[in-house]
């Protein structure tokens, strides 16, 4: 009993030091310029005095939030769907169908993983550049419909656990590889799906190199180069910019806590 306690007391206490940024960060949001500066003599000073929700409706004012919003979702909601389809159709492949050298070609998928995103940048932006796809969606986009090494992972990992006695009456029914694929293992696969798709949301909504990278006009810019180009803006407006901060972690939080996606997630993965 006192071994459960002393692990459950460690495990609130890191916790709590994980939260603490996020907690002064919605603080600072909240407080006029001067509080966010001012040192706290005591935990009683955590909480300010005054809270000023009006510094959420100056952002909005300050900014073309709702834009880079629109962007943002735009580039998230296809690259989700990329994602998805390409990479549970690639792991389908990987899993089901009779191919030469499979294992060693999938093998080849995941050792990509530990390539590091700095190495394929600049012949990437090359190859993009050559297409004419700067400063356009494209190349925030299409490479999601490409497949993703780790989502093909957890896709096939997945697709492996599933019934073979289904999958071989499918077949005996005459369907076809993609009829079976659609209509059999995607359905039985809405756990994985919903895993994949919350990662890549996170991945999507919160990509700032590959935007910074292929966006030059302001109107086309995310969320995440308004915000860094707002915190060039108003550097003495520290709380403008945690409030615009909340504004943008709002629907990652949202999305990582709904009981799909953190139950879905725990249950796929749960090491």
């Amino acid at each position: 009993m006192m071994r459960r306690v002393i692990i459950y007391g460690v495990l609130i206490g890191l916790a709590c030091v994980m939260l603490l940024p996020f907690a002064w960060l919605l603080r600072s949001s909240l407080c006029d310029e001067a509080a966010v500066i001012q040192p706290l003599e005591s935990w009683r000073d955590f909480i300010p005095p005054a809270l000023h929700f009006e510094n959420f409706a100056r952002v909005f004012r300050s900014v073309p939030l709702m834009l880079y919003l629109r962007n943002t979702v735009f580039i998230t909601a296809l690259g989700i769907v990329g994602t998805l389809l390409s990479s549970s159709l690639c792991a389908y492949a990987f899993a089901f169908c009779r191919l030469p050298y499979r294992n060693a070609i999938f093998y080849c998928v995941i050792g990509t993983v530990m390539l590091p995103g700095v190495v394929t940048m600049i012949p990437t932006f090359i190859l993009f550049r050559e297409l004419g796809w700067i400063d356009t969606f494209k190349p925030l986009i299409v490479p999601a419909f490409f497949g993703s090494a780790f989502a093909i992972f957890l896709f096939r990992q997945f697709f492996l656990g599933l019934p073979v006695e289904v999958i071989e009456a499918a077949r005996m029914d005459g369907a076809t590889p993609l009829q079976t694929y659609w209509l059999i293992v995607l359905p039985m696969s809405r756990p994985v799906c919903v895993t994949v798709a919350l990662f890549s949301f996170v991945g999507h909504w919160n990509d700032f190199m590959g935007p910074l990278i292929y966006l030059n006009s302001q109107e086309k810019w995310t969320l995440q180069l308004g915000l860094n180009s707002f915190r060039g803006e108003i550097v003495d407006q520290t709380n403008l910019l945690m409030a615009c901060a909340v504004l943008i972690l709002i629907p990652v939080v949202i999305a990582f806590f709904s009981p799909n996606g953190i139950s879905f997630a725990a249950r796929i993965c749960p090491g």
